[in-house]
């Protein structure tokens, strides 16, 4: 009788220790389903249990992240002393640069301010907004061209022709202004050629029947960037090396527990030029 028991108690047992598991599955399964509902309905699609008000924020190594915060400084590039700062749970740096220039621009109660910022600031609607601002910027632009990547000619190899509104290409040929249109809130003018299939270099151009070129109305504000920077190659080194010194001025200051920060700081001099780091 007792040996006919022991597989029943010991079957019971087993029974009740999967139906706890379940019950427990069970819960932790409604749990991440509120979870879900309450990162769906978040303006980002992220939530953290942890803090509610970080983010998931890319770091500069491929594929890594840390959830955290974006802190924006400015910083005075000749006393390298932070001037303004910002936290932010924005993981990009694309809609920071007028924000921080014009507060560094109050702070130092300049007419006029000239910042430099790296490639992560590079937004054409920020660009044009510092501009409008009495704030004038330099910051290269992201590589993100196809064609240049995949050996072809970039739209930099195209010169623009201001008094002809036309684009000269690598082979001569010009590219006259065909239609303008409205796209993601800017006017974009788009130019192109009819000669392309008989050219010589179409193979490192175009893949298509014809290479067009898209010029945004305010593009001369982006070339004047890029020449700015062509004319001061040293700018982003010496950006780079003000920000560090801001950050051994900070942590000489205030001891070794400061915020850590996602973005180098920014800079700015007395003279009204925001500098290395936004």
């Amino acid at each position: 009788m007792a040996d006919r028991q022991e597989p029943t108690e010991a079957l019971a047992a087993k029974v009740t220790r999967l139906t706890e598991k379940l019950t427990k599955l069970k819960e932790e399964m409604g749990k991440l389903a509120v979870y879900e509902k309450q990162m769906l309905a978040s303006l980002d699609q992220q939530i953290s249990l942890t803090d509610p008000d970080s983010r998931s924020m890319a770091t500069s190594g491929r594929g890594s992240g840390v959830v955290g915060y974006n802190v924006q400084v400015a910083v005075d590039t000749e006393h390298h002393l932070i001037v303004t700062h910002e936290v932010t749970n924005s993981g990009s740096d694309r809609a920071q640069l007028t924000n921080m220039a014009k507060q560094a621009k109050a702070v130092l109660k300049t007419e006029t301010l000239e910042a430099v910022a790296d490639r992560g600031y590079f937004n054409s609607p920020e660009i044009l907004a510092c501009h409008e601002a009495g704030i004038t910027v330099t910051l290269p632009k992201p590589q993100t061209s196809g064609a240049k990547s995949e050996g072809r000619f970039g739209k930099q190899d195209f010169a623009y022709l201001p008094g002809e509104d036309a684009y000269r290409g690598p082979a001569g040929e010009r590219l006259p202004y065909r239609y303008t249109n409205e796209e993601d809130g800017k006017m974009l003018r788009r130019y192109w050629t009819t000669v392309c299939q008989n050219c010589s270099l179409k193979s490192r151009c175009t893949t298509g029947p014809e290479r067009r070129i898209t010029r945004w109305e305010h593009e001369h504000l982006l070339e004047a960037v890029q020449q700015r920077l062509d004319a001061n190659p040293q700018a982003m080194r010496q950006r780079r090396e003000d920000s560090r010194a801001s950050v051994r001025h900070d942590e000489g200051s205030h001891g070794s527990d400061t915020l850590p920060h996602q973005n180098p700081p920014k800079s700015s001099r007395r003279d009204g030029t925001l500098g290395p780091g936004l």
